[in-house]
């Protein structure tokens, strides 16, 4: 794999969040929201993993149309069998317009929802989005990363920065994407000749970890599993076939 990877700080020590609260609300404008993001990205810590996965989970968000009404769910997989263990989802109101680039401070409030509801917390996240391949590497899976400090990565469906090469037409084949010197993550053909995912690390994870993790996780369909299965999971509490709430299985 390519290294000129993403020069952050680089340590073995777990981060801590800033004490100025105000950079932390989400009842910011646009413009404040993007200056936030900018002093969070001093904080990006792209470190090797800690200990050996036992727990993985997803996360993903559905909406209705013309709704401001959010369905959030998170889902915990074993990660050597990829078989589901546990579940929250939340129902919440969304306050932050939609602007590109500030996904995070729309959806993050209800991921924390649902977050806090955990019977079980698990060692990596991988969320529905972007990780630093983002215009100021503050996508939501970095943005999230930083509050809960997890390791996490981003598994997006559209490239949002960055220039790749078409990554070969089998299931694993892969390119990085690259911005001026940097690689920002890997775009991934998770199925025969369908369009490539986009990954990229979040935060207290590596380049190549993200992408061993996210080939790991892809079994017969374009979404790794545990995406897939938050997918899943929102689009059912959003049709009133589950409840709010947590549960194990």
């Amino acid at each position: 794999m390519p290294s000129n990877q993403v020069e952050y700080r680089q340590n073995e020590n777990i981060i801590r969040m800033p004490q100025n609260t105000e950079l932390l609300s989400w009842n910011v404008s646009p413009a404040e929201a993007i200056q936030q993001q900018q002093e969070l990205r001093k904080l990006i810590t792209l470190t090797k993993l800690h200990k050996k996965i036992q727990y993985i989970a997803g996360t993903d968000l559905s909406f209705n149309l013309d709704s401001d009404v959010s369905y959030a769910g998170i889902v915990i997989l074993d990660y050597t069998t990829l078989q589901p263990v546990a579940r929250s989802t939340a129902v919440s109101t969304i306050t932050f317009p939609y602007v590109p680039g500030l996904l995070s401070f729309r959806e993050i409030p209800s991921l924390m929802q649902a977050w806090q509801q955990l019977p079980l917390v698990p060692d990596v996240v991988l969320v529905d989005g972007h990780g630093i391949a983002h215009p100021r590497q503050m996508g939501i899976a970095t943005h999230l990363g930083l509050i809960i400090q997890k390791p996490t990565l981003g598994c997006a469906k559209k490239i949002l920065t960055g220039k790749y090469q078409m990554p070969a037409p089998e299931k694993g084949s892969y390119s990085p994407i690259i911005s001026g010197p940097e690689t920002l993550g890997y775009a991934l053909r998770t199925k025969n000749k369908v369009k490539p995912v986009f990954i990229s690390p979040g935060n207290l994870i590596t380049l190549e970890e993200s992408l061993e993790i996210a080939l790991h996780c892809t079994v017969n369909h374009k979404l790794p599993e545990p995406t897939r299965l938050a997918h899943l999971t929102v689009n059912a509490l959003r049709r009133g076939e589950i409840e709010a709430g947590a549960a194990e299985f």
